[in-house]
């Protein structure tokens, strides 16, 4: 059950998402070019950005609540984005035409028909359930057999990350239907729209951020229930949860599964805003860097994993055009600050410097 604090959370967080989805329509109360003007890549570059959070808020669910330091929420990530791009990539064709369109890539390997397993993606509908059952199939399979064996700890954190890297050795091969190592680009339309229109990147954007709002609902209403105590108890001490009696296996794998789900949702409005997927999306790396956003932000925290991936994103943006060459030193040097100086991430520095102080006056009257 909610309580009042919970409810002030979610409404303080529901304010910032709506102000969020606001932005890309100040064009439409000013002249462009002018003060409130927010360009279109702006728009895009930010929508980008979302998604990430909402990346990032997946992992906090399974490593900041659970415990479980998962490296294959890149794949999922990608997996969501490639359910969504081959339903674009469809899109391409001629309208008028009765036959599916064959993309470019399939040409240059000799296809003459669209194979089986694509011809669904045709449908919007059909590919947008994808987005989900896709990722969230795999990480039910890999969950069960992993947390059946009683895999835990850094075991799984490695066997997640050999996941990752034998899927993004497969969706390298070229014979794969996936597009190899150029994936999927040159996206079209959407629902009928054109992913050139304005329009089209201001839906798209306050499409993630309604999908941030209700990634942190479902975060929040996990918290505050039974099954949210016992994740958060698994993480603390789960042979004393296994004492008690609950199935902790159960509890990892819902939990792994839906974070799947939410991480998979994100990467298909990922990929429209970005214009392109290839296996790059999923590499080991790619996992890695999510692992820093929510330290950087904070670990176990509801605002954490939002504010660090934001963050480090737009630092990345930056850096990675002045100093090109320092961008992964300077990553490694911060995530190695905040676990040693501040490991409770950004959010909880304020808590940090507060309890530092009444320490020292503690100490300060105790001598006195």
């Amino acid at each position: 059950m909610l309580t009042s604090e919970n409810k002030k959370e979610i409404g303080i967080f529901g304010i910032v998402a709506g102000l969020l989805m606001l932005i890309p329509s100040l064009n439409a109360w000013g002249p462009e070019g002018g003060l409130l003007s927010v360009s279109s890549f702006q728009v895009s570059l930010w929508g980008k950005y979302l998604t990430y959070a909402i990346l990032a808020m997946s992992l906090n669910l399974l490593w900041g609540y659970t415990g479980l330091l998962c490296l294959c929420q890149s794949l999922f990530f990608a997996l969501g984005g490639y359910a969504m791009g081959m339903y674009l990539m469809l899109t391409i064709g001629d309208a008028g035409s009765s036959e599916l369109y064959l993309p470019d890539f399939m040409v240059f390997m000799g296809y003459q028909d669209l194979p089986v397993h694509w011809k669904p993606f045709d449908s919007f509908w059909f590919a947008s359930g994808a987005v989900l059952w896709v990722p969230g199939l795999v990480a039910l399979i890999f969950g069960f057999l992993a947390f059946r064996s009683r895999i835990k700890g850094v075991y799984f954190s490695i066997l997640t990350q050999a996941l990752t890297y034998a899927v993004c050795l497969l969706f390298f091969r070229n014979d794969f239907t996936f597009g190899g190592n150029n994936g999927f680009t040159d996206f079209k339309e959407i629902l009928g729209y054109s992913m050139n229109d304005a329009s089209t990147t201001r839906w798209l954007y306050i499409g993630s951020a309604l999908l941030l709002l209700v990634t942190y609902l479902i975060t929040s209403g996990i918290l505050a229930s039974k099954f949210g105590k016992v994740q958060q108890a698994i993480r603390d001490s789960e042979n004393r949860v296994l004492f008690s009696g609950y199935s902790t296996t159960s509890f990892k794998l819902v939990i792994f599964t839906l974070s799947a789900m939410i991480a998979g949702a994100a990467g298909a409005l990922y990929v429209p805003q970005v214009g392109g997927i290839n296996p790059s999306l999923m590499e080991t790396s790619k996992s890695l860097e999510v692992v820093v956003w929510v330290a950087v932000g904070g670990r176990g925290t509801k605002w954490g994993p939002v504010i660090g991936a934001i963050l480090v994103n737009m630092m990345k943006s930056y850096t990675t055009q002045a100093f090109p060459d320092y961008w992964l030193i300077m990553m490694g040097g911060m995530f190695v600050f905040v676990v040693l100086f501040m490991p409770d991430g950004i959010v909880g520095v304020y808590k940090q410097l507060k309890s530092r102080i009444a320490q020292k006056r503690s100490l300060q009257s105790a001598a006195a």
